[in-house]
């Protein structure tokens, strides 16, 4: 992974006083609300119901053992011992005291974390393919190419005032892992005819009116990163509206303007920028490309022959063993070694939290079995990306002990949430109880595998930190006269197949969604053609109506039809 040098160091260092300073300034009473509120934001600190949250920037999801200790450290001594793991492959705290938020800050400084433009209206933290590096899929790892825009967008004076939030999201593999396409622009790195370049999306965005990216160039060259990132954020700072917030995203752009009038404007600019003076001060050289890609280099695998073991026999003797290696092991690209995917869904915990102790032991397993280093998942999971198979059992066994390896990566209760109404000042609803619920319907492991592949994803407002409108299943939260309720969409994906989900119809009561969200399954398991068909091919086959019909029938309904 990339690791910081002096001048990284020493801007971070800096930054991070100032910041001390501004919040000093605002308790004693020197800057007002509204001034300290646009200071607050580019250093990740929001204020929710409770407590201010505090939301800190993981660049493509990368995270190294000392990075993750320290975190067991600040989750103790700043919140109440634990920390959240978001869909941007972030990590929030939910109970910082806003005194103390420097001082926080400036412990996780010195392991090259922070919060800078967490928040707040400019680029946010690069997202990236969870298995970049590893995956047998990928044709370019995306992960130099992430760390050299995310290098020139930080602080960039000219995109740090946008008129809203940006968002990028890389892959440079066949599967899309990292939801690029729910993104204002996506990356897909690729080859074609022997040279690298990026098939570049723009437009996307969940929350109000979601919409996936439009293709906007289907090859811009390698030297050209920075060139075109810079034209399309330049075309969304010149033209993105300001005066709504709601219709301030680039998304709202590309609606109004129509894509051939909003591909026009960014291609113009990138080839305004490209035949100036700046264009070539922002090509990337062939050695600028290299020299990034030194940082991520492939560690010192063992041969396979050492790496290697006998999986079925272990799994023979052992059959929860078994059910976690089916769940949530993968094929690596590399002979002998696997991808282990660490659940961060078990029952009764809140999607995607970490506790002290298990931020502590999985820094311990990091360094024991995969060279050091951790990552995070866009569905508020983690992954351990490079275990020798020979060290399944036992680091199996280790999870299994810290409550990391409940086997359900994938199925029903693999749900993905935001912190809904316990926490977010902006929820209308509850999201953890609804997952508590749902869980209890499905949590033996042969109700999960009889289903199969299914993403159940809520949000407790309209704003979508729960990408509800991209799950097979999505659940929104919202307020009826000061009663949660809940919307259902059904057709979602964020993959490679991405797709914007239907809403169905009226909202359910908070008492009523999980049985609702139950009836759709059962409705699932009687109308798919067979066992290997999935929720989302045979949503796409048979259509809207027949899961509407069964989403609405009542106890009532049920007992006169089998009358």
């Amino acid at each position: 992974m990339y690791r910081y040098d002096p001048i990284d160091r020493e801007l971070l260092a800096e930054r991070t006083e100032q910041f001390r300073d501004q919040t000093q300034r605002f308790l004693a009473g020197e800057l007002t609300e509204e001034d300290f509120r646009q200071l607050r934001l580019r250093n990740g600190l929001y204020q929710q119901r409770h407590a201010p949250m505090l939301r800190i920037s993981v660049p493509y999801g990368l995270l190294e053992s000392a990075q993750l200790r320290r975190m067991a450290q600040v989750v103790r001594r700043y919140d109440r011992g634990y920390g959240h793991f978001t869909t941007r492959q972030n990590i929030q705290l939910n109970w910082p005291q806003l005194h103390e938020v420097p001082e926080l800050l400036a412990r996780l400084a010195e392991v090259q974390l922070h919060s800078i433009q967490a928040c707040g209206n400019d680029t946010r933290n690069i997202t990236c393919d969870y298995l970049a590096g590893v995956a047998e899929d990928e044709q370019v790892d995306p992960r130099p190419y992430c760390e050299l825009l995310r290098q020139f967008v930080a602080l960039h004076p000219e995109f740090y005032w946008l008129p809203r939030k940006f968002k990028f999201g890389f892959t440079g593999a066949a599967a899309d892992r990292a939801a690029t396409r729910t993104n204002d622009a996506a990356v897909h790195v690729l080859r074609r005819g022997g040279a690298i370049g990026y098939r570049f999306f723009v437009g996307g965005g969940l929350g109000r009116l979601p919409m996936l990216g439009q293709e906007m160039n289907p090859f811009v060259p390698e030297s050209d990163l920075l060139t075109y990132a810079t034209a399309i954020l330049r075309t969304f700072n010149r033209f993105g509206r300001r005066d709504n917030i709601h219709k301030a995203r680039i998304k709202i752009v590309l609606r109004e303007w129509g894509i051939e009038r909003f591909r026009a404007a960014i291609e113009q600019e990138y080839a305004k920028i490209g035949a100036s003076a700046e264009g070539e001060q922002l090509r990337l050289l062939p050695q600028d490309i290299e020299r990034m890609r030194g940082h991520f280099a492939a560690p010192p695998y063992r041969p396979s022959g050492e790496a290697a073991a006998d999986l079925p026999a272990q799994a023979a003797r052992n059959v929860r063993f078994a059910a976690w290696l089916k769940r949530n092991v993968r094929a690596h690209k590399m002979p002998g070694y696997r991808v282990v995917f660490v659940s961060l869904k078990a029952p009764g915990q809140a999607p995607g939290d970490c506790t002290a102790e298990q931020f502590e032991t999985l820094a311990e397993l990091s360094d024991a079995y995969s060279f050091g280093e951790l990552r995070s998942t866009y569905d508020q999971n983690l992954v351990l990306a490079d275990v020798a198979e020979r060290d399944l059992h036992e680091l199996w066994g280790k999870l299994d002990a810290a409550g990391l390896a409940t086997p359900n990566i994938g199925l029903t209760t693999d749900i993905v949430a935001c912190p809904g109404l316990d926490f977010c000042g902006l929820a209308n609803a509850g999201t953890i109880g609804v997952t508590h619920d749902i869980y209890r319907r499905f949590d033996s492991l042969e109700a999960q595998y009889e289903i199969g592949p299914l993403r159940i994803t809520m949000s407790g407002c309209m704003n979508g930190c729960g990408h509800h409108s991209v799950g097979h299943i999505g659940i929104l939260g919202v307020d009826k006269h000061g009663e949660e309720w809940y919307q259902v969409t059904l057709g979602g994906s964020a993959g490679h197949d991405a797709a914007i989900g239907e809403r169905v119809g009226r909202a359910l009561a908070r008492d009523e969604i999980a049985d609702g969200v139950e009836r759709l399954i059962r409705a699932y398991l009687e109308l798919r053609c067979d066992e290997d068909e999935t929720f989302i091919e045979c949503y796409r086959r048979i259509g809207l109506a027949p899961f509407k019909a069964r989403l609405y029938e009542t106890e009532e309904d049920s007992e006169a039809a089998a009358a």
